[in-house]
């Protein structure tokens, strides 16, 4: 090894040397705010213990996780032994308040050093980095890479967990299987403490977001997601009142998975989540009220919160996003919308409001591509059997529409034009 005392001597030898230093000869001397020297002594021992270690197991070491931690810590024992000298003079120089409030500051950093090397030790990356050997699997080396950015997502400066955040999301969105693989190796539990971490900025959150959102959309893992419980949907519903356009899109596109839960649908529409996304699918971008609306959609699936959904307006809104918006949110509106018609409140709204069947009608034009027929069929299929509302649907052009959808053997069009046909017939024998 170096000598410490050169410039250029390795990080691990400098503070093991200012560690014994500090614990053996410095902290014992000092006059002030003897306390919170005793809780830095706890903390530079666990320091020493740790140190020691590494140096034992991994003498040659140049991963630079482990560079980068061993120098920040080498710093920051520097900065102790300037502070413990100024400890150790009878009159506080930088005065009392400064002095506690810098002494707070080094027992954070070192709290945080010794949280770091126990995550580093434990993450498996140095044993990896140490018995490297050439592979030509393309997993196992997503598996190593994804189990080190795991590992710089828990240690080191915000911007070294901001590149490392990244670096995550261009690996997961390569394709599904590196998806599968950081899950595999425990990416979820560490988002979900991200996005619970209060030093993290609302940049960082929103990547965090986008991160769980590409996982929520891997059909197989999303039980992972769902296992996480109220923590994560928690923090994906403060996104909704407080994220930028790109936040909101992929909290939405996360709460889609995770609103099939029963549980999870019930805390949704308990914690405000319902106005939220209605306000999304009014004035959010094209893609955030598309998924908006697949979260209403899944809550509309539970009688208990369907009720909800009615008292909260979301009828009106969802006519209004299933005649104006992309096609996606035109069939997420419409299956929420069908939903909600056993509801004898929806049904009186439509009766009331014309410009919502007409609305429903229109999206019967084969002629408008994107949309699966079969959804606004669906929907005019359970209003149809209403008088009021047959009768808007005949005025609108449903008969012409739907015939064209018979002979394009759209599902349920042949039965929603018999029915429209017959009310035309009842129509010529009604009383004067």
């Amino acid at each position: 090894m170096k000598d410490s005392s050169s410039p250029d001597a390795d990080p691990i030898t400098v503070s093991l040397n200012l560690l014994s230093s500090l614990l053996d000869h410095e902290i014992p001397t000092v006059h002030h705010f003897k306390g919170k020297w005793s809780l830095a002594r706890v903390k530079l021992t666990l320091l020493q213990t740790h140190l020691t270690d590494f140096s034992t197991d991994f003498p040659n070491s140049s991963h630079p996780l482990s560079l980068d931690l061993f120098l920040s810590i080498s710093n920051t024992l520097h900065d102790a032994v300037s502070l413990v000298h100024h400890s150790q003079s009878l009159n506080l120089q930088n005065g009392k308040l400064k002095t506690q409030n810098d002494l707070d500051s080094l027992l954070s950093k070192l709290h945080c050093h010794v949280t770091d090397c126990d995550i580093l030790f434990r993450s498996g990356v140095l044993n990896e980095n140490q018995n490297a050997a050439v592979s030509t699997s393309k997993n196992e080396t997503v598996r190593s890479e994804s189990r080190n950015l795991i590992t710089r997502l828990q240690i080191g400066s915000t911007e070294s967990r901001n590149s490392a955040m990244d670096s995550l999301l261009t690996l997961l969105n390569e394709d599904d299987k590196n998806v599968t693989i950081a899950v595999a190796q425990g990416i979820v539990p560490v988002l979900v403490r991200l996005l619970d971490y209060s030093p993290s900025s609302s940049e960082m959150k929103e990547k965090t977001v986008a991160a769980v959102s590409r996982v929520s959309t891997v059909d197989s893992i999303k039980n992972v997601l769902i296992a996480e419980g109220l923590l994560l949907l928690n923090h994906l519903l403060r996104v909704l009142d407080s994220g930028t356009g790109f936040g909101i899109e992929k909290a939405c596109i996360a709460l889609q998975a995770l609103s099939f839960s029963k549980e999870n649908a019930r805390a949704i529409g308990s914690r405000g989540g319902i106005s939220s996304l209605l306000e999304i699918c009014q004035a959010g971008t094209p893609g955030s009220q598309a998924s908006a609306a697949g979260v209403l959609r899944n809550l509309a699936a539970f009688e208990e919160i369907r009720e909800n959904l009615v008292e909260e307006n979301a009828v009106v809104v969802l006519l209004g996003l299933a005649s104006s918006g992309t096609s996606l949110a035109q069939e997420n509106a419409i299956g929420c919308l069908s939903s909600l018609i056993s509801e004898t409140e929806t049904v009186r709204v439509f009766r009331k409001d014309e410009k919502g069947v007409v609305s429903v009608v229109q999206l019967l034009n084969p002629s408008l591509q994107g949309l699966d027929k079969k959804y606004p069929v669906s929907l005019l299929g359970l209003l149809v059997h209403s008088k009021s509302c047959r009768k808007q649907m005949v005025a609108a052009g449903a008969c012409v529409y739907t015939q064209k959808l018979v002979e394009m053997e759209i599902e349920g069009s042949k039965k929603l034009l018999e029915t429209l046909g017959r009310g035309k017939i009842w129509g010529v024998f009604a009383r004067p």
